[in-house]
């Protein structure tokens, strides 16, 4: 599997990454053995780029993560964590979290992009995955917390990279124009976009990819199946798209951009995680894998060939953007 380097910094990450929220019982309970099972089939497959965070269920995401890479050669692969959300002791437990993951709820997240905050925070993930290090670290979610994050959080972590503690930094949320900001504004070196640069929503054209190719810095996209709706071959009725129920023009032009993808050999899904690596500035797309056979399908979507021809057609037929870039994989900084 291919690895593209983060610009201007020495992290390079697989054109597919491992996201690890699901492990951390997203929604429903996955068993230990069977996220373990999903990070050696990762491994196996390839992939050297995993993605977690404090918030993924309480901890639990980065202590499965840790656990799974314990015995890995350090320096073959990548992890990237985040902070701005501490955890700490909850004196009112119901017994179970309350913000989508299926854990006990003995800690509590608090919002904290503080010095302070950043330093708690990588000292406690550290401590969780049994790492020496963390590779990439992104401010998580900073929508309501621009000043303290750009001012305090952001600054504390370039001191951090500038002394070789972290390898790169930057910002992860959906919200495009922001991430643009951090881009241009602050010393982030990557973004982590979240379902603004999909077959269903370019909205990133208009303000964090060309920030990122006028700045020389990278994105890594995540969200790319829009919470479900590009993720079947047949997007139908009921689907979900960015966590609530598909529109039902929505669901039509999944599936006239599903017919397309059919005449030029390929299908929906994997024509969704392909597109955003067709933008010169997006080096990975992250994908979140809760099974070993979960992993199995993404990776062979991944590995599928999508015609170029498929964005001409699809420009052309207004289902995406004009201004999508033609697919050129000479355009990424890439080593084998």
């Amino acid at each position: 599997m291919h690895h593209r380097k983060i610009q201007h910094t020495p992290v390079a990450v697989t054109e597919l990454g491992f996201g690890a929220a699901v492990i951390g019982n997203l929604y429903r309970v996955t068993e230990a053995h069977v996220a373990s099972a999903a990070l050696d089939a990762a491994w196996d497959a390839g992939i050297r780029y995993f993605d977690t965070a404090p918030h993924y269920g309480l901890g639990l995401s980065e202590r499965r993560l840790g656990a799974a890479l314990h015995d890995r050669p350090r320096d073959e692969y990548v992890v990237s964590s985040k902070v701005g959300r501490l955890l700490v002791r909850n004196g009112h437990p119901r017994g179970v979290d309350d913000e989508g993951f299926v854990v006990r709820d003995d800690l509590r997240r608090q919002w904290d992009f503080s010095r302070d905050g950043v330093l708690r925070s990588l000292e406690d993930t550290l401590e969780r995955t049994g790492l020496n290090r963390l590779d990439i670290v992104y401010l998580h979610d900073p929508d309501d917390h621009w000043a303290q994050a750009a001012d305090e959080a952001m600054p504390a972590l370039a001191e951090l990279r500038d002394q070789g503690v972290i390898g790169a930094i930057g910002a992860g949320m959906n919200r495009s124009a922001m991430l643009a900001r951090f881009l241009r504004e602050t010393a982030a070196d990557v973004v982590m976009l979240a379902g603004r640069y999909t077959l269903l929503d370019q909205s990133a054209l208009d303000d964090v990819l060309p920030a990122a190719q006028a700045h020389g810095k990278s994105v890594v996209s995540v969200g790319v199946f829009n919470s479900g709706l590009l993720s079947q071959d047949r997007p139908a009725e009921g689907m979900k798209y960015d966590y609530q129920d598909a529109p039902p023009d929505l669901v039509r032009r999944a599936l006239a951009i599903a017919e397309v993808c059919e005449r030029y050999g390929t299908t929906l899904p994997a024509a969704a995680i392909a597109f955003p690596r067709t933008h010169p500035a997006v080096v990975n797309v992250t994908l979140g894998m809760r099974t070993a056979e979960q992993v199995g399908r993404n990776v062979e979507l991944h590995a599928r060939r999508v015609p170029d021809g498929l964005w001409d057609e699809l420009r052309a037929q207004g289902l995406i953007r004009a201004d999508v870039p033609t697919a050129n994989e000479e355009r990424h900084p890439r080593r084998s």
